[in-house]
């Protein structure tokens, strides 16, 4: 029993002796003169197992293998720098985590980051011979810094740099995404420690994500909320609004702002507040004024104005009674070379009255003018009288270098009707063959008349068309 101890300790002696480099120790020349006593050169030990690198991640097992052949009497014993880990059977540090396994085999549990570095299984011979392994820590991704902690306000036109700071090994890919939407680069997602906004404005604001990825594990993610404070902005969802005696009318202002903002409504100068028949509706940046059973006196000019604590915008709306504007219904290439039959629309909750249709013939072998380029407007010509006829004025005028003649009028009676849509149909007569010609078109009602039509034109057929001059059935034809 005392030989074993002494034994054991001169072994552990001789294993000090040799990672702390003492060979010229008396206590490290004893066993080494002991060990090469009992064991022939050529059986010396050697290692079955070579040296590896084990990549794990934290909170798991690894076992580092040291499998050697002909031990012998040989010690061995496993070391991490000076350190001393095991020395034969013994485990010399305190640490429970560690112990032997299978033979000689050095197990860690709950492997941490301060675990990483090279272990070596070395045999205590004359010239000590070793293997290393090196341990390396795989490390999940965390993600240990967002800007402002997730939360930013910047103003409108400032230039904003969102970070994201990850830790992890290896080291952690940051990738950038943004909610529901592209990057302000167009770009569904770019790579960095960083993205930079400049001038920025509410089509940025939004949820930033950073996620960082390294292959171990899942990948992780913050988010950065941006809020960009800017002054309200008001679109109108129609500026001009019809509608009828009796029937319901809803004005839509449309409001971005950052902080939200109040919005109130204006009859002129006057502020308006809900009653039963006038109600105030918010949904979401959608602001409507509902009118119900809209009466005469509720026809005139509307505002919304929206105030927030960096400025105020408004936005002007009309409610009419007045016909919508007329769109018109014929081919543009007529059927015949000296007529046209000439038909149009116009949407109405109050009869119709009267039509006013203008028209005029374009130079020969051109272009129809651009409708906003023209530099007459036909309500400007002639006098509008009754009975139902054309007026024609010879003076004309200029437009881009070409010659228009005036514009010829015509005053049409409405056949009376209580439909919304009214169509209407007249017939052109004495037009010239193969020329082209443009129309515009007003209706009133007991409101007063709409706002003119968009230009129309149409061409008659030409002097090889097989279609002969004949009548064409219309509500009205030029006596």
């Amino acid at each position: 029993m005392c030989f074993r101890m002494i034994f054991s300790i001169l072994n552990i002696l001789l294993v000090v002796a040799e990672f702390n480099f003492i060979k010229g120790s008396p206590a490290a020349a004893a066993v080494a003169e002991y060990n090469t006593g009992v064991v022939e050169s050529t059986d010396l030990p050697s290692f079955t197992t070579p040296g590896r690198t084990f990549r794990i991640v934290t909170s798991d097992t690894v076992v580092l293998p040291c499998d050697v052949d002909n031990p012998g009497n040989f010690v061995l014993a496993w070391k991490r720098g000076i350190a001393i880990l095991t020395a034969g059977n013994i485990k010399v540090t305190p640490d429970n985590r560690f112990r032997l396994v299978d033979g000689y085999n050095l197990e860690i549990r709950d492997v941490q980051t301060n675990d990483a570095g090279n272990y070596v299984c070395q045999i205590a011979t004359l010239q000590p011979r070793e293997i290393t392994h090196t341990v390396e820590i795989l490390v999940p991704p965390r993600i240990d810094y967002v800007s402002s902690e997730g939360e930013m306000q910047v103003k409108k036109g400032s230039t904003v740099t969102l970070q994201c700071k990850a830790s992890g090994n290896p080291v952690p890919t940051i990738t950038w995404t943004r909610k529901n939407n592209l990057l302000p680069s167009g770009e569904k997602s770019v790579e960095g420690f960083s993205i930079t906004i400049e001038q920025a404005n509410r089509h940025q604001a939004g949820i930033y994500i950073c996620t960082a990825s390294n292959g171990v594990g899942d990948p992780v993610l913050k988010q950065i909320n941006l809020h960009v404070l800017y002054p309200p902005e008001i679109e109108v969802e129609r500026g001009w609004v019809h509608s009828g005696e009796g029937y319901e009318a809803q004005l839509v202002c449309i409001v971005h702002a950052e902080p939200p903002a109040e919005v109130l409504w204006f009859r002129d100068t006057l502020r308006l507040d809900s009653t039963e028949r006038r109600i105030m509706e918010v949904r979401g940046s959608r602001h409507t004024l509902l009118i119900r059973k809209v009466q005469s006196s509720d026809f005139g000019n509307y505002t919304c104005q929206a105030d927030n604590q960096i400025g105020k915008a408004k936005q002007s709306l009309e409610l009419s009674g007045k016909p919508n504007p007329a769109t018109f219904r014929s081919h543009p290439m007529g059927r015949f070379r000296d007529n046209y039959n000439i038909t149009w629309a116009v949407n109405s909750y109050t009869p119709i009255e009267e039509f006013k249709l203008y028209f005029r013939k374009l130079p020969a072998s051109s272009q129809p003018p651009i409708p906003g380029q023209l530099s007459s407007s036909p309500s400007q010509n002639n006098v509008y009288k009754r009975p139902t006829r054309r007026e024609n004025d010879t003076q004309g005028f200029l437009v881009n270098g070409r010659f228009l003649g005036d514009w010829s009028n015509v005053i049409l009676p409405a056949i009376p009707s209580e439909q919304f849509t009214q169509q209407m149909s007249y017939v052109i007569k004495g037009l010239d063959g193969s020329a082209q010609y443009e129309a515009k078109v007003q209706a009133k009602n007991r409101f007063g008349w709409n706002q003119e039509s968009e230009t129309f034109h149409f061409s008659t057929r030409g002097a090889g068309s097989s279609l002969e001059p004949s009548p064409e059935t219309a509500v009205y034809t030029d006596p």
